[in-house]
């Protein structure tokens, strides 16, 4: 298809169907069986009187029936006309039963008159009524004395000719005086006349008809001119005098009679609301002109019919009739009248055209828009001036050019196809459509062109207007909306699209497709340290990096913060090994040129690259893909950060199984089963008990409290801020809950016994990052303390200090403001961590609490044993107390005690003990100490040994349920 002309389909017509063209064949075979029986006089002159009269009443009496039921049927302005199709069919069913009771009851010749004659006289006035009803109603005064002139000049020029051929002789007949020839002759003067009058009507609904049930309405039309034409040949005088019943001319008024009958029910007709088909075919537009012109042409035809009707007269020889004469002249006045109302309304049609053809031409050549009409050979034939702007080329440039020729090739085949489509709906239904593509300008480049488009004489209007820069602009925030605006890599959501489509498309059974997850380890400290505005460079040039690295075809993206992804898509390799080494080549390639130093507002920027990869497994879907990815990133950083880690299904149960005991955490702070124990500090010169530790521990079901150790590394490792996917321990919320109820609890039994003359400070872990949680509010230990009335210097808090990115400022500020009300701080784990030197020099730091690790190994190790000695120097130089964790063994206690460790906690003098045994030890107030004179707290001991603090007794004891 070059041109949306060679898409033009034909409408299909409205059909009646099988059942329609069934009772047409019926209906031809009767009437043809009829016109045989007719002609052949019906083989006898009884048979024949019997179907001329009352074969002809019953076909009449048939077609009123048929009207009447139709017009009982329909509700609209139709309804009159074909009620008195009925009754002009009744009377002349009544006049044919009149004949037949005559002549083949009787036997006898009908009379002259009869009231046959009368109900036959009665045919013609109701059938004119109808077919008034059924034309088209002028809508001005000029058009319905058109339409009476138009009536006259048809009816006038038919009694001019009828009067000179034949009803002269009729009227002369009756002048003569004999008997009977006066009725006589009216009643052959009758007939004609109501017949012209038929005839006139019949002509000018021919031209006036209504678009309403047009077939309908053409098939009543050519039953009424059937019907006249058989009585004009039976009035003629050649005719009228040998005419007998039976005879060839019955079978035009049954034809007639049938006809008219099968009009209403077997022509086709449209249902409510539908148009008329329009044919669209160029081999008939011909036609259209000859048949527009003919009603233009009925007022010329009918002078020439009245001229020949004169003529007639003066050719014969005979004396112009004056009855002729008056005839017409005043069908010449009725044509001169018409003509001169035609003229005026020519003119006033002419003015308003001109008038409503500027408006348009204003409109059009004023548009903004680019209108065009095509032929239907997709030929311009029409271009509105706007091409010039809007195209940048003339006008008349375009026209005459092929349409398919302006629009660009790879968009030719869909607007083809939409013009085909569009033109083969019907106009009802959809009466425009819409057409984006792209037009060729004047410079070459192409336009994005949007058409509506509308039919127009079998071709095309099309409304155009230039959209490239809506286009534009929508290719725009399609692009920002899928796209990372500081780096302009895919965003996760178009990231997460290309996934699915790798894992549905072409690649649906290609398993060597893998994705990597990418975060930069170290990234928080270069925004901390030297901006964010640094950070944002140090991505954009990662992003560079990450671009340039992976193979064509691959997807990189940034999918928010410093965590990066990418596609890789698989060579269809089944080779579980072989693409693990692929993927990993790449991965490690990406993590090396991630970690190459970055230059940063003139100085060298370093950050490292964790990488977690994950294969598109059978069945996978694309949030499972990218979730294995993720949980393979999170285990890179957690094994060390700067290494590329494969997922594995242990990992996802892994974090199965710390989700569970998530769970198990929010069940135990809500139902209660945490019980609060307190291990105690002692002096490691007296043995006495300076202080103690509280500590947490959770009541199984069986009412056995037990270290957890699983449990509560989730708990830390959850409040140290580390998380993944899926979150390797319960939220910061749980983790708060159970912080808040171990200090609450801490304090509140610190003031009983204080209350009770055993008061000693009582030791509260608590990490640096929960003191200073918004969660927590300011105040909130002091107002603890007031509530329960401990005394100052009753509360220690331990404090944990392992995170870099601690705000010291906020926690020097926070800490003072506790410690000016008498809370002591203790730096916990000290020895290990990050921050141990920057808080020993920045905050209030009472006392110092060696890290287990240290502890445990100072008797074997004479390297922890110096570490552990030059800690401790630093402890006894700044003036603080030491606490040992951890002290297990005896020979840790003389070792540490050696050193100037001034307290140890642990197995050496007790395990953690419930309130009633903690009550007993206070009531004692010391515990041996090896190498010392201090007796023991609690009987009993451990195996291996004849001191009794080495007693089992000091072990973690079981407390009933509560």
């Amino acid at each position: 298809m070059s041109a949306p002309g060679a898409a033009l389909l034909n409408r299909p017509s409205v059909s009646g169907g099988g059942r329609g063209l069934a009772m047409q064949l019926l209906l031809a075979v009767i009437c043809g069986g009829y016109a045989v029986g007719a002609a052949l006089n019906w083989g006898s002159e009884e048979v024949a009187e019997i179907m001329g009269d009352f074969g002809l009443s019953a076909a009449g009496l048939l077609a009123a029936v048929s009207c009447f039921s139709y017009a009982r049927a329909i509700d609209s302005r139709e309804r009159p006309a074909w009620l008195l199709f009925a009754f002009s069919s009744l009377m002349g069913a009544g006049g044919n039963a009149v004949w037949g009771w005559y002549e083949v009851i009787l036997g006898e010749p009908v009379p002259k008159p009869s009231i046959a004659d009368f109900a036959f006289l009665c045919f013609a006035p109701p059938a004119i009524v109808g077919l008034l009803v059924l034309a088209k109603r002028p809508v001005t005064r000029a058009g319905w004395v058109c339409l009476g002139l138009d009536s006259w000049l048809i009816g006038g020029s038919l009694l001019t000719l009828s009067w000179s051929l034949a009803l002269a002789h009729a009227a002369r007949t009756a002048q003569s005086g004999a008997p009977g020839s006066v009725p006589r002759a009216a009643l052959s003067l009758a007939y004609p006349l109501l017949d012209i009058a038929l005839v006139s009507m019949v002509l000018v609904l021919h031209f006036r008809r209504s678009e309403t049930n047009r077939s309908a309405v053409n098939t009543a039309i050519a039953a009424l001119a059937l019907t006249v034409l058989s009585d004009a040949l039976f009035t003629s005088p050649l005719l009228s005098a040998e005419y007998q019943s039976g005879q060839l001319l019955d079978a035009g008024w049954f034809a007639g009679s049938l006809l008219l009958a099968y009009a209403p029910w077997g022509a086709r007709r449209l249902h409510p609301g539908q148009e008329p088909a329009v044919h669209v075919r160029g081999d008939r537009s011909h036609s259209r002109p000859i048949t527009g012109s003919l009603p233009a042409l009925t007022p010329y035809l009918a002078a020439a019919v009245c001229t020949l009707g004169i003529l007639y007269n003066v050719v014969d020889g005979r004396k112009v009739d004056r009855m002729v004469v008056f005839t017409g002249c005043t069908v010449v006045l009725a044509l001169v009248i018409r003509q001169g109302i035609m003229l005026l309304d020519n003119i006033a049609l002419t003015q308003e055209l001109a008038q409503k053809e500027n408006h348009f031409r204003s409109l059009v050549q004023g548009s903004s828009d680019v209108i065009m009409i095509a032929a239907p050979t997709g030929t311009l034939r029409y271009v509105s001036p706007a091409a010039a702007g809007v195209y940048g080329r003339e006008a008349e440039e375009l026209v005459g050019t092929e349409l398919a020729t302006l629009i660009h090739p790879d968009d030719l085949g869909r607007v083809v196809h939409e013009v085909r489509r569009f033109l083969a709906a019907p106009p009802t239904e959809e009466p425009t459509t819409r057409i984006e593509c792209r037009f060729k300008s004047g410079g070459g480049e192409w336009l994005n062109v949007e058409s509506t488009v509308n039919r127009h004489q079998g071709g095309l209007i099309l409304n155009s207007r230039d959209v490239t820069e809506r286009v534009r602009l929508q290719a725009q925030l399609q692009h920002s909306a899928e796209h990372d605006p500081l780096t302009d890599l895919p965003n996760r959501a178009l990231f997460t699209r290309r996934v699915r489509q790798a894992l549905t498309g072409r690649r649906a059974g290609d398993h060597s497709t893998a994705v990597l997850f990418i975060d930069l380890d170290g990234f928080k400290a270069v925004n901390d340290t030297i901006g964010h505005q640094a950070g944002d460079e140090l991505l954009i040039e990662a992003a560079r990096r990450l671009q340039d690295s992976v193979r064509a075809g691959d997807t990189a993206a940034r999918l928010g913060g410093d965590e990066f992804a990418a596609l890789i898509l698989g060579d269809g390799n089944r080779d579980r090994s072989a693409r693990e080494y692929q993927v990993r080549e790449i991965a490690d390639r990406l993590r090396t040129t991630l970690s190459q130093p970055y230059r940063i507002g003139g100085s060298e920027v370093r950050v490292a690259a964790s990488i977690g990869a994950a294969f598109a497994d059978p069945g996978i879907t694309p949030s499972d893909l990218m979730r294995n990815a993720d949980l393979a990133m999170y285990r890179a950083k957690a094994g060390g950060k700067d290494r590329v880690e494969m997922y594995a299904p242990q990992m996802q149960a892994e974090v199965v199984r710390k989700a569970e005991l998530a769970g198990r955490l929010r069940t135990a702070l809500h139902e209660g089963e945490f019980a609060l124990l307190h291990q105690p500090v002692v002096s490691l010169s007296t043995g006495e008990v300076a202080a103690v530790a509280a500590q947490a521990r959770w009541r199984s079901a069986q009412g056995i409290l037990f270290t957890p150790a699983e449990f509560l590394r989730v708990a830390e490792y959850s409040e140290g801020g580390a998380g993944g996917p899926g979150g390797p321990g319960p939220d910061a919320s749980r983790t708060a809950e159970l912080g808040r109820w171990l200090l609450e609890e801490a304090v509140e039994q610190a003031a009983d016994r204080h209350r009770a003359g055993r008061g000693v400070p009582v030791a509260v872990r608590m990490t640096a990052q929960r003191l200073l949680d918004r969660a927590m509010p300011l105040g909130s230990v002091e107002a603890l303390l007031t509530r329960h009335g401990l005394p100052s210097g009753s509360l220690v808090l331990e404090l944990a200090v392992s995170d870099p990115r601690v705000p010291f400022d906020d926690l020097e500020r926070r800490l003072t403001a506790l410690h000016r009300l008498g809370v002591g701080i203790s730096l916990d784990g000290f020895g290990s961590g990050y921050a141990a030197i920057s808080a020993l020099r920045r905050l209030p730091v009472d006392m110092l609490k060696l890290d287990r690790g240290l502890v445990e190994g100072v008797v074997e190790s004479a390297r922890l044993h110096k570490i552990t000695a030059g800690l401790l120097r630093i402890a006894n130089d700044l003036g603080m107390r030491s606490v040992a964790d951890g002290v297990d063994l005896p020979e840790q206690v003389m070792a540490l005690r050696a050193m100037g460790c001034t307290h140890g906690q642990g197995m050496a003098f007790s395990g953690p003990l419930d309130e009633y045994r903690l009550r007993r030890a206070l009531v004692r107030g010391t515990f041996p100490v090896p190498g010392g004179a201090a007796q023991p707290a609690l009987a009993g001991g451990s195996p291996g040994g004849s001191m009794a603090i080495r007693r089992g007794s000091h072990n973690e004891t079981p407390v009933p349920p509560t």
